[in-house]
């Protein structure tokens, strides 16, 4: 018994295969479809969609004038993902603007957009947002009732390194994780 590879179902069954790909609009129509699925599961960057479009075998032009139109109606709009994706990450992830701008260099964002999405981002939120991640964390760890020096800095080593991975800076961490460090154990000896 041989099997057969299903036929697609963008495929009409009277123009052989050679000439369905040649006709320009069809293509067009299966590039915006693809899109168009790709924006139903979540926002995504021209970028990601040029992307997409290129590892599928569309041609640049092509890709150029889909995105374009999408662009056009609103449906792809860098400078909005890029906020969205800055307060989201921030809020739910506890990524500080380092870890941010990463993420959004990877997605294809340019870097103005960064910035200004970034730019957005208050300090002080950043720090309280540090604050509450190190305070979470602090909650679970067994801390012995005298303040050991060494339990003391390997503590400081995890949680520091837990904000680093996160995108804070060094001495953002380092200050944080102390003073939270030294407020966990004034209320466990309360």
């Amino acid at each position: 018994m041989t099997s057969c590879p299903p036929r697609s179902t963008s495929d009409s069954p009277d123009k052989p295969e050679g000439e369905q790909a040649q006709d320009p609009r069809k293509r067009e129509e299966q590039a915006k479809n693809v899109c168009l699925r790709l924006l139903t599961v979540r926002a995504r960057t021209r970028a990601e969609l040029e992307g997409q479009l290129s590892k599928r075998g569309y041609e640049d032009d092509l890709s150029a004038r889909v995105l374009g139109r999408l662009a056009e109606v609103g449906l792809i709009d860098d400078e909005d993902f890029a906020e969205q994706w800055v307060r989201s990450r921030h809020a739910n992830a506890g990524k500080g603007k380092r870890a941010l701008a990463v993420e959004l260099r990877k997605k294809g964002v340019d870097g103005e957009v960064i910035d200004a999405a970034l730019a957005d981002l208050d300090p002080a939120a950043e720090r309280q947002r540090a604050e509450q991640l190190v305070r979470d964390k602090l909650r679970r760890e067994r801390l012995s009732g005298d303040a050991g020096k060494d339990e003391d800095v390997k503590v400081t080593r995890r949680l520091v390194g837990m904000l680093a991975r996160r995108g804070y800076s060094q001495s953002m961490a380092f200050d944080v994780v102390s003073v939270e460090l030294a407020n966990e154990r004034e209320r466990r000896r309360v």
